[in-house]
């Protein structure tokens, strides 16, 4: 079996059918992948959903565990020991793929054996009217949202893929470890930067990582997620993984990132400018925001 498309979930059953109905309905050859869901310790009707897309599709060679462990790296890394593909492609459980998404991941690996991991496009699909402080930055925060451009090419000065949308070889773990179970969400928590650790350690190992145009997705945004109150944990979670993740490497690697810290507050408070003058001063002041919380959570405040 040549891909294993894994799916972590936790309480996402109003997605997760439609999520693994995107990968099922693809024009690619049932026997050239497997499914692999990870259902970290859901207490709705996730196990229901699966049995119903294993009846829908028969033919798919579906695989269901459940990891007790709370945590989205836990999920993740049990994904990794149990798959049998040579490339594990991990696709968020609130999103649905691209058509060609398996295509696209196929033709590259094939045509590029030296390198082993890519990623693409990120696209938010809200399910309620953008709110008018929504600016290209904090969409990135919010949705997930990536884009490129329409050409293959590396990431580059400290960009990475999506981590619910990436695919790696999966000697990569072997080489470089599994993902970081300080790091990742847990539960309804919302701590992260267990991909961006991931990809710090193939980066210091001279790996590259591809954009790859076509392997995109579809990322659900509900309400909620539009809400002062999530806004305000989630920035603060940022700057909290980022002290965990740092502090976890050396304290060299903290006061990088305080004094990068520093930096973005100056280019934040530019953009604030910026967008005052351009007579949207709810983005300038939204990006304050978001600087202040980050920084309140990476100096443990």
């Amino acid at each position: 079996m040549k891909f294993s498309v894994i799916f972590c979930t936790y309480n996402r059953e109003k997605y997760l059918y439609n999520a693994m109905k995107s990968i099922a309905d693809q024009q690619f050859p049932y026997a050239a992948y497997e499914i692999v869901l990870v259902n970290n310790n859901s207490t709705d009707d996730t196990e229901a959903v699966c049995n119903r897309f294993r009846q829908d599709y028969p033919l798919i060679n579906f695989r269901y565990f459940i990891e007790t462990n709370q945590g989205l790296s836990y999920a993740r890394n049990r994904g990794v020991s149990e798959s049998r593909g040579e490339i594990l492609i991990f696709v968020d459980d609130d999103a649905t793929v691209f058509d060609g998404y398996l295509s696209a991941i196929n033709t590259f690996f094939k045509t590029h054996p030296e390198v082993r991991a890519c990623g693409g496009p990120i696209v938010p699909v809200y399910e309620a009217d953008k709110p008018r402080w929504l600016s290209h930055y904090t969409e990135q925060l919010i949705g997930g949202a990536l884009y490129e451009g329409n050409n293959e090419k590396p990431f580059r000065n400290g960009k990475y893929p999506g981590g619910g949308n990436s695919a790696f070889r999966k000697e990569i773990f072997e080489k470089y470890g599994l993902f970081n179970v300080e790091l990742g969400r847990k539960g309804t928590g919302l701590i992260g930067a267990e991909e961006k650790d991931l990809y710090d350690r193939l980066t210091k190992g001279g790996e590259a990582f591809y954009y790859l145009p076509r392997m995109g997705i579809y990322h659900y945004i509900p309400q909620k997620k539009l809400t002062e109150s999530h806004f305000t944990e989630l920035t603060y979670a940022i700057g909290k993984s980022e002290r965990i993740r740092t502090k976890g490497v050396a304290s060299k690697a903290y006061r990088s990132r305080v004094f990068s810290e520093v930096k973005k507050w100056i280019g934040s408070i530019i953009l604030f400018f910026y967008y005052t003058i351009t007579l949207s001063p709810s983005k300038g002041w939204k990006l304050l925001q978001f600087r202040w919380y980050v920084s309140k959570g990476l100096l443990g405040k």
